[in-house]
C-alpha cells in the first residue's frame, strides 16, 4: 500500500478540499487532499509548534522537514518576511498543494522541493530546522531527522520539533541531548511537547 501520507506518490484517489485557519495572526485557505497528513485541518501539534516558534537571532533560512500540503512553512514564511523557508517532504501530493498554497496565500519567500529527509537539502546553514516529524515512518527515520539536522544548521541554530508524550518525545528529547548537548521543552499542550534544541560552539 502507498497511500500513507510519507508515500512519494500515495495511491489514494484525489479528492481535493480547502480548509480556513487563523495562524501567526494572518488567515490561510489551505488546499488539502486525500493522502496528505491531517488533510482535514492543521492538526493540532502543528498548530502548537506554528505558536510556539520563536525565530532565532541569527542569519539564514529556516527548513520545514516533512511540510505536507505547508501550514508550518507557509506561516513561518508569512511571518518571517526576512527569511527564506525551504519546505521539504517526499509525498509529491503534498508538495504540489505546497506549492499551490504558496500562491494562494500569496507567499514568495519559500522554496518548495522533494527531499528524503535531507537526501536534496543543498543548504547546511539554517538558521532554524522546523519539523512535525512523520511519527508513522517510524522511530529511525523519526531519530535519523533529529540527528542529521545538527549538519544542517548554521553556528546557533535552533531544531524545534514537535511530539506527542505518548509517541516517543522521551526518547526524542534523549537524542537531541545526545546530539546538541541541549534539550528544552518549549510548551506542552495536551499531551504534545515543544521541544528546541541549539546548535552550540564546541
Amino acid at each position: 500500500m502507498t497511500n500513507h501520507y510519507y508515500s512519494q506518490q500515495p495511491n489514494v484517489e484525489s479528492n481535493p478540499q480547502f480548509v480556513d485557519f487563523q495562524l501567526r495572526g494572518h488567515s490561510f485557505r489551505f488546499k488539502t487532499d486525500q493522502g496528505v497528513f491531517s488533510k482535514k485541518e492543521v492538526d493540532f501539534g502543528s498548530r502548537v509548534l506554528i505558536e510556539s516558534f520563536v525565530a532565532p537571532r541569527v542569519e539564514g533560512p529556516f527548513l520545514d522537514v516533512g511540510c505536507g500540503y505547508g501550514p508550518i512553512g507557509l506561516s513561518v514564511a508569512k511571518a518571517e518576511k526576512d527569511h527564506i523557508v525551504h519546505m521539504i517532504d517526499v509525498n509529491e501530493r503534498a508538495l504540489a498543494l505546497a506549492k499551490e498554497n504558496a500562491n494562494f496565500n500569496n507567499v514568495k519567500n519559500v522554496e518548495v522541493y522533494y527531499s528524503e529527509v535531507f537526501s536534496k537539502v543543498k543548504e547546511n546553514r539554517f538558521a532554524a530546522i522546523i519539523t512535525n516529524p512523520p511519527i508513522r515512518a517510524g522511530k529511525e527515520v523519526v531519530h535519523s531527522i533529529l540527528a542529521d539536522s545538527y549538519n544542517y544548521l548554521g553556528e546557533s541554530g535552533e531544531i524545534w520539533v514537535v511530539i506527542q508524550k505518548k509517541q516517543g518525545a522521551p526518547s526524542a528529547m534523549d537524542k537531541l541531548e545526545t546530539v546538541f548537548g541541549n534539550v528544552e521543552i518549549v510548551a506542552r499542550k495536551k499531551g504534545y511537547y515543544i521541544l528546541r534544541s541549539i546548535k552550540e560552539i564546541r
